[in-house]
């Protein structure tokens, strides 16, 4: 007679908070629909142990202005509407993308207050926006767009702990969330959190961006990282229990491996389909780690990860063995 095999479970005692970005009308927003991380109560994608209410997010990321450090394999993907970010929004959306996420380059505050207007008004799908990464520009350039689209649930980022003061205060005051980034580290992503929420912004308005490294540069670190925030948030660190957002497409496709076009071993293969392959694997290695939105860059690796996510969230049948 067959016989059912129990699995060892592992008893958590918490779970990841729950996460909504972007405002419908009803909610004082334009979004035609909202989007929900985290709530997860086992690690990813272990259905027999615990619950995995939300499936992982794809995000696609445009640009507001013509980007300068893509390689032409990945340009000519997205053709002219690299020149117009309303254009790109649509066509992203038009990709199957979850969300958006807006990169600011650079510009004055009434140029990136003009842009997030007309991304807005060309989709409706929740928007992330991350300024060009240096704090002051960042501050001035995320303070704009938080007035401009006041109410929409936009996350403002990146958050870090030289400017969170900053940011956070511009959230608190147009309804928006923050991405909440630290350079790879269980302690000071915690202690990031804690400095957020101590300036009274709410728990459930903050993402995660633990920064994470690409396949072959780093992402075996990044993984162990992620991995012991899980791990902790799980077992009741209520500073850890906040959904994760990966940058995925810009730490993949600004490798040698995804750039080099000529001068390169032939076993290396074409360089669309290589620049494909190191972004496909490192968002699958992050998703299998935790993350709870990947934010990719090429069409075909939004397809494949889309088809990753559905076959990682259907929930296996239960193994019988004979006896």
């Amino acid at each position: 007679m067959p016989v059912a095999v129990e699995i060892p479970k592992e008893k958590w005692t918490a779970a990841i908070r729950q996460v909504t970005l972007g405002a419908t009308a009803a909610e004082g927003g334009t979004r035609t629909k909202t989007v929900t991380v985290g709530g997860e109560t086992a690690l990813p994608f272990l259905h027999f142990e615990g619950e995995m209410p939300n499936p992982p997010l794809i995000a696609i990321e445009i640009q507001d202005r013509a980007p300068a450090d893509w390689v032409p394999v990945l340009l000519k993907t997205w053709g002219d509407v690299v020149n117009d970010p309303a254009a790109w929004a649509k066509k992203a959306e038009g990709y199957g993308a979850d969300l958006l996420m807006l990169r600011l380059r650079g510009g004055t505050a009434a140029e990136a207050a003009a842009t997030i207007k007309a991304v807005l008004k060309a989709t409706g799908l929740p928007i992330v926006v991350r300024g060009p990464g240096q704090a002051e520009a960042d501050n001035e350039l995320l303070v704009a767009v938080a007035e401009a689209a006041s109410g929409e649930r936009l996350a403002l980022g990146l958050c870090e702990d030289k400017n969170y003061r900053t940011i956070v205060a511009a959230a608190l005051a147009h309804s928006h969330l923050v991405v909440a980034s630290s350079p790879i580290d269980v302690n000071l992503a915690k202690q990031l959190n804690i400095l957020i929420s101590d300036m009274r912004l709410p728990l459930d308005r903050v993402l995660m961006d633990p920064t994470t490294g690409a396949l072959g540069y780093g992402l075996e670190y990044t993984y162990s990282v992620m991995e012991r925030l899980r791990l902790a948030a799980l077992t009741g660190d209520g500073m850890t229990q906040q959904p994760m957002i990966c940058f995925v497409g810009e730490e993949s496709w600004r490798q040698k491996e995804s750039r080099a076009a000529e001068g390169v071993p032939a076993e290396w293969g074409d360089i669309e389909k290589r620049g494909i392959a190191w972004e496909t694997i490192t968002a699958t290695a992050l998703l299998e780690t935790g993350a709870d939105i990947v934010v990719l860059r090429h069409p075909k690796t939004v397809e494949t990860i889309r088809g990753t996510i559905n076959k990682l969230m259907s929930k296996p049948v239960p193994h019988v063995s004979g006896g």
